[in-house]
């Protein structure tokens, strides 16, 4: 009499999909890296051509604020290339902002290994935030803080001197204070994620938050070229509304221990 052979052993299960527990090689690693970066650059390019596309409203639209702060308002350029640097430095802003959500996708598809897979879901919202981010950061610079600025450094000693600035000088000015003002507002996603990889915690945070306050001022000092105190306040405080943002944000997506049993 025979009996029959036992039924093979099941193999273990994991709570993570096979592919979520594969580890890339350093070479894997740096591929996904290379792809990711040729895909980052394309959005950039493209966006770049789109920009330049549009290129003589967009120096127009930043040449507005100079010309609503003075009425002697005058660019002018010195250089022969000048206008073309200039046309090229506004293509490449406007390609950043067009490019930022693909980037920050990017840049977080990278690091998706390390979240598991309800994490990831959050991947396209934080890229669509990220982007909103910096464009509202942009949006506020020009609107909010690039129009007292002007107007302080452009009427300052206006009854011995008139305003003819070169344009690159002018373009340079703004476009850094767009830019920089554009990525001080993506601190809510950076603290997020600092806070999901443990880097910092909520309670951290919140002691820390005179530190905020006068980095946020520090910051406002570096951003805005201007060094009157409405100016630097009204770069300040979003951003330490956003610091505030960041620290809700930290606690609803930081790890929770494990209930003692």
């Amino acid at each position: 009499m025979t009996s029959a052979a036992p039924p093979d052993p099941t193999p273990p299960t994991s709570d993570r999909p096979e592919e979520e527990e594969r580890y890339l090689t350093l070479s894997e690693h740096l591929g996904e890296l290379r792809r990711r970066l040729t895909i980052c650059v394309g959005a950039v390019v493209v966006g770049i051509i789109v920009a330049a596309y549009f290129g003589n409203d967009l120096i127009l639209f930043l040449k507005k604020p100079g010309e609503e702060a003075s009425p002697d308002f005058k660019l002018i350029f010195l250089e022969p290339f000048e206008n073309f640097v200039v046309y090229f430095r506004v293509s490449l802003l406007g390609g950043l902002v067009l490019a930022m959500p693909v980037i920050v996708w990017q840049v977080l598809g990278f690091l998706s290994p390390g979240l598991r897979g309800r994490e990831r879901t959050w991947l396209w919202g934080t890229a669509l935030g990220a982007g909103g981010l910096f464009l509202t950061g942009v949006l506020f610079a020009y609107y909010v803080a690039l129009p007292p600025a002007l107007d302080f450094l452009l009427n300052f000693g206006d009854d011995y001197a008139e305003p003819t600035i070169r344009i690159g000088s002018y373009m340079d000015f703004v476009t850094r204070l767009l830019f920089w003002t554009g990525v001080s507002f993506e601190m809510p996603i950076v603290i997020m994620y600092l806070a999901r990889f443990r880097v910092v915690t909520t309670t951290q945070l919140i002691h820390w938050w005179r530190l905020a306050f006068v980095g946020a001022f520090i910051i406002a000092a570096i951003v805005t070229p201007s060094i009157d105190p409405v100016t630097q306040t009204l770069v300040a405080g979003p951003i330490i509304i956003l610091y505030i943002i960041g620290i809700g944000l930290a606690f609803l997506v930081q790890p929770r221990r494990a209930a003692q049993t």
